[in-house]
């Protein structure tokens, strides 16, 4: 009914646009549903509009199923919960057939370009065998050989104990969390968004040999060692913010193949006598537009309302805000939140540009620290959960229960 768009608000010619469109319609407050890129608009339209007493007020809510529009005021943005139970059903499908069939690892990417808030919470949910977490990537500066020997090392154990079979959770956007690999693309994104009227001039075979010659040294080498897959879908057309599309990076079946070379050499050494066969997925659009959740549900109706008491009392500029939501709905408390505090600087099409800033897995957060003591154990047993489908009706803390991570984050110390 209400439709979206990724159409982004950076002109005054768009902004009075949007105005005389407003003044058509009769309308004085505007609601921008969306995550961080949306409630950017937000903050902008409301700064112009307000510097020129067009007499509109704007309103932003918080909307990602990536879950990384996130704040001491924003405890979460509506559609995270909904999609990870959604996935997590999946998963847990997937983990059942696995663990009758015994003879599949299955590589699972999921949603989460910005953020591994979607792995995490999946692999709190589902207890997989591994589950990869692209900020823990970055800070221990892996490598992406320094990942694939890590799965493969698991595979090699269990394959030990006569369980050639497994699940690993991949976040879209792991390849970008790579340190090198998000060098590469940092300056890709920049090369590209200046000379993409002569990139689309080359002729196609042309493009990767043209690119590599292009290039540091360092970035280069790199990208002339990747895969030639995985090299052109780092060319593929940038998204409405001239970023790399991530999601088109089929990180899923390139670690599976790197896997499988990794335990080939391992089994010429003597060291890996197990068999491996990988089954690719990728969990992105089944997430959303799903049946919301009952949390959802009572959640984005209190984000709505909370928008409306915001305009009724003359603010613009405002964030909705209702926190407290691990208590029962009738102790939740709404607010508002300046948007103009969650702005920092972020490089777009080349150059820096107000954003607000999006909330990354916190390592030092309760979610991940349960996490990463249980994985260890989740590796070598087989301890799967299976939450099976959404429930609607029947006892609170099986249909009302929200994410794990809110859960833990909000669990008193």
């Amino acid at each position: 009914m209400i439709g979206s768009g990724r159409t982004k608000l950076e002109s005054e010619a768009q902004f009075d646009k949007g105005l005389e469109i407003l003044k058509e319609l009769n309308i004085s407050a505007l609601v921008i549903v969306g995550g961080d890129d949306s409630n950017t608009n937000a903050c902008v339209l409301a700064e112009y509009y307000k510097k020129i007493n067009a007499g509109v007020q704007v309103i932003g809510c918080p909307k990602t199923i990536d879950g990384d529009l996130k704040n001491e005021q924003i405890e979460a943005s509506f559609g995270f919960d909904t999609a990870c139970k959604v996935y997590s059903e999946v998963i847990g499908n997937i983990q059942r057939d696995c663990n009758s069939a015994r003879k599949y690892w299955h590589f699972i990417k999921l949603m989460g370009r910005s953020a591994s808030h979607i792995a995490l919470e999946c692999a709190l949910q589902t207890h997989p065998n591994i589950c990869i977490i692209s900020e823990e990537a970055e800070a221990k500066d892996q490598s992406l050989e320094d990942i694939v020997n890590l799965i493969a090392s698991i595979v090699a154990k269990r394959a030990e104990e006569g369980n050639n079979f497994g699940t690993v959770l991949i976040p879209e956007g792991l390849i970008e969390f790579i340190p090198a690999m998000r060098r590469l693309i940092a300056e890709l994104n920049d090369f590209l968004a200046k000379h993409e009227a002569e990139f689309k001039m080359i002729k196609h075979s042309e493009k990767l040999a043209y690119i590599t010659g292009k290039l540091t040294k360092e970035n280069s080498q790199l990208y002339a060692d990747l895969p030639e897959g995985v090299a052109r879908q780092l060319t593929l057309d940038r998204d409405p913010h001239g970023n790399v599309q991530v999601s088109l990076i089929e990180t899923e079946k390139l670690l599976a193949e790197m896997v499988a070379k990794c335990l080939i050499k391992w089994g010429k050494e003597g060291k890996y006598t197990g068999k491996f066969a990988a089954q690719t997925h990728f969990f992105g659009y089944e997430g959303r537009c799903a049946a919301p959740t009952n949390f959802d549900a009572d959640y984005c109706y209190s984000l709505g309302y909370t928008a409306s008491c915001l305009i009724n009392a003359g603010k613009t500029g405002y964030m909705s805000s209702v926190r407290n939501t691990t208590a029962p709905a009738e102790k939740w408390i709404a607010g508002g939140i300046p948007i103009t505090m969650m702005m920092n600087l972020e490089r777009r099409h080349g150059q820096l540009k107000p954003v607000i800033q999006k909330a990354l897995v916190d390592l030092g957060g309760k979610p991940y620290k349960i996490f990463a003591a249980d994985r260890d154990k989740w590796a070598m047993q087989t301890d799967y959960v299976y939450p099976g489908p959404i429930q609607y009706f029947g006892p609170t803390e099986v249909c009302d229960e929200p994410t794990k991570t809110l859960q833990l984050e909000q669990e008193k110390k």
